[in-house]
């Protein structure tokens, strides 16, 4: 059902390298299996990457976690005035994301993308809530971009990549020619696809904008095992949960996730874009570190990890969630009514009140997807529900005619959608 063309594997246990598999292909079209070299794109795994060379620029003193970012880029929104540089590293400044106003096929300056993503309405007080946002890791590269005096991705090359040893690591270009590139695929109605194309600056965008292969990862991960680039002092903050003004905390530091697994601490990170999805899972306590990457929009490296985490640590392997008593019937009739739609006017159906926070196209795109693929819709079945700072987080099995998939949706405490993912099982 998922259609994954390739996927390469790495697990690195106590510092060693004891699985290093490529499965499938890079590239339908030549028929280029996967190998250790085969490049993917990063998607949001290249956050961590962006955030660590802004930890560069604070060690340099060219700028201070806790400053505005106004102070470096004046030219943006009023309402920004409050949002500091650790707001915008942990996702709680506020921002949204611009992708309704923004055309996919042009390029746009850096202050053209900050004149068109200040006019999104802030969807709360910085650091009042967390809520994922690409455009604040956008802002980021800007302000790199700024205060480092050249491009961040040059930046990253000499200050992040190069001194980890990660060869291959690099931003995203479809002029440059790049060996071993794997292609990114998508899933149509059923059918594989190739990736959809995007303007090469919108590419470029310090959200995830880059190519690395296996080996560049499996350097980055033992540069972060040792004091190489980073200090005690700078992993801590990267992997210390952010606290928001009411003095709760959230599991999210700068560009890295932070929680458990089966009572195991996690520090990692997925991504996805164009065709891509990546996972990189570091179990720091058990000494373990799995990495996934697979040129499928459909895939889900994140179980996979924690399949291949289960052979070297039993318990970390996913086990089935069952059904629990639902005691929110009036969310799940809400979610049910999103989701049982047919045919292409998806929104004119929705609650717009319900969905206020979520860009219609972002939504309207996937539940119009899983309707392709999946068919018709039968029911939810709640799995998980449990409080996440103001709002509540919860998780339903979707039920289709021709398979399932997960919903995992964040209510703020207006009982609106904040964040949102979907994906087949």
């Amino acid at each position: 059902m998922r259609q994954i063309p390739g996927v390469s594997i790495a697990v690195i246990k106590d510092g060693k390298v004891v699985k290093l598999q490529g499965y499938g292909f890079a590239n339908l079209e030549h028929q280029v299996k996967v190998r250790p070299e085969t490049i993917f794109q990063s998607g949001s795994m290249g956050k961590q990457c962006t955030a660590a060379l802004v930890l560069k620029l604070v060690e340099d003193g060219k700028i201070k976690l806790d400053d505005p970012v106004k102070k470096y880029l004046p030219q943006v929104a009023d309402a920004w005035s409050k949002i500091t540089i650790r707001h915008l590293l942990t996702h709680t400044s506020g921002l949204g994301d611009p992708y309704d106003r923004l055309d996919f096929r042009k390029d746009y300056t850096d202050d053209e993308l900050l004149e068109i993503e200040g006019k999104v309405p802030l969807l709360f007080a910085p650091g009042e809530k967390w809520s994922y946002s690409n455009m604040g890791y956008h802002v980021l590269g800007f302000l790199c971009n700024k205060v480092g005096g050249k491009f961040y991705a040059d930046q990253l090359a000499e200050r992040i990549f190069k001194p980890a040893g990660m060869t291959t690591a690099r931003i995203i270009s479809e002029a440059d020619i790049i060996p071993n590139r794997s292609a990114g695929y998508e899933v149509n109605g059923g059918v594989l696809q190739n990736q959809s194309w995007v303007a090469p600056v919108l590419n470029t965008t310090a959200d995830g904008s880059l190519y690395f292969s296996m080996l560049d990862l499996i350097k980055w991960d033992a540069a972060l095992n040792s004091n190489k680039l980073f200090t005690d002092a700078q992993k801590k903050l990267m992997w210390t949960p952010v606290r928001l003004n009411n003095g709760k905390t959230e599991p999210y530091g700068f560009g890295w996730s932070l929680n458990e697994i089966a009572g195991h601490k996690h520090i990692g990170h997925g991504g996805a874009w164009q065709g891509f999805r990546t996972m990189i899972m570091r179990l720091v306590d058990d000494k373990l570190t799995v990495i996934v990457l697979a040129n499928s929009g459909s895939a889900n490296p994140d179980t996979i990890a924690r399949r291949v985490a289960g052979c070297y640590i039993p318990d970390l392997a996913p086990k089935p969630l069952a059904e629990i008593p639902d005691k929110d019937p009036q969310v799940t009739a809400s979610i049910v009514k999103m989701l049982d739609l047919k045919g292409d006017a998806l929104r004119a159906k929705l609650s717009p009140e319900f969905l206020k926070a979520v860009p219609a196209n972002a939504f309207d795109s996937s539940i119009h997807e899983l309707n392709k693929s999946l068919g018709a819709f039968r029911r939810a079945a709640l799995l998980q529900t449990q409080d996440r700072g103001e709002g509540r987080f919860y998780m339903y099995r979707l039920e289709y005619a021709k398979g399932n998939a997960t919903i995992r949706l964040v209510l703020n405490k207006g009982g609106l959608v904040d964040g949102f993912m979907i994906e087949p099982e």
